[in-house]
């Protein structure tokens, strides 16, 4: 039986931010329907840069990204959106003058009429958005920011959502909370891939995972494998895992 095609590919990714410099090195990375993929690492690692480079914010020097068979380098991140690929980066991640209404709103900028049906879908998966909608961000906690943020990223009904450090900054509460809600998205029929920093708790709730080191794969495997492979506990997750 033939195994399904992936839903996005990145392949030999060589990107940076300014001339002659690269960040990722020829790094690689598959996501299919359903999955979670977590993305961990050193800091200087290449990994949010990865995920700027699968969204169109910076530069592919060589290499391809691919989604659903197609070539999407050189896409911007609006074509992207459009596409079915929602972000959401590690700060600034919300308008804090604006209220979660207000913000959810911004999510379906390129289709209003969509707004009231996806509202509905959103806040189903995260009710505090619904019941405090009024509420300005800048008044909302850490972790109500970023279920804000992730709603946003879900309001353009995508296929494939790109998560940077979800739990960056988050009291332990929150971070099990936002976890718990990142596992329940793919219920929904979404795909994520998501960086983070919380490398233990990002294995154990990925399907695969990638170690980058130096802009490049330095391991890959199921979530349950890497929590395992000696190599990857004794040179990553002493330093990346937090209790």
């Amino acid at each position: 039986m033939t195994a399904p095609a992936p839903l996005l590919t990145a392949e030999d990714v060589v990107a940076g931010y300014l001339p002659g410099i690269d960040i990722l090195t020829g790094c690689s990375l598959e996501l299919h329907p359903g999955e979670i993929v977590g993305v961990i690492g050193p800091n200087g690692a290449g990994k949010s840069t990865l995920l700027k480079a699968i969204f169109g914010l910076v530069d592919v020097r060589a290499g391809a990204i691919r989604l659903g068979g197609d070539n999407i380098v050189g896409l911007s991140p609006h074509q992207m959106v459009a596409r079915g690929v929602g972000y959401v980066p590690q700060t600034e991640n919300v308008f804090p003058r604006l209220s979660i209404r207000e913000n959810l709103e911004m999510g379906v900028f390129q289709d209003p009429k969509r707004f009231a049906a996806r509202f509905e879908a959103v806040a189903e998966m995260f009710p505090l958005l619904a019941e405090r909608s009024g509420q300005r961000a800048d008044g909302l906690s850490g972790g109500e920011r970023q279920m804000v943020a992730i709603g946003r990223a879900l309001m353009m009904d995508p296929q494939v959502v790109l998560l940077d450090e979800p739990s960056a900054g988050l009291s332990p509460a929150y971070q099990d909370e936002v976890f718990e809600r990142i596992t329940a998205i793919t219920d929904h029929g979404v795909s994520l891939i998501m960086v983070e920093q919380n490398a233990r708790r990002c294995l154990q709730i990925c399907d695969r995972g990638y170690v980058l080191d130096q802009g490049a794969n330095a391991h890959t495997g199921t979530g349950r494998q890497l929590l395992e492979d000696p190599k990857v506990i004794s040179l990553y997750l002493g330093t990346l895992a937090r209790a």
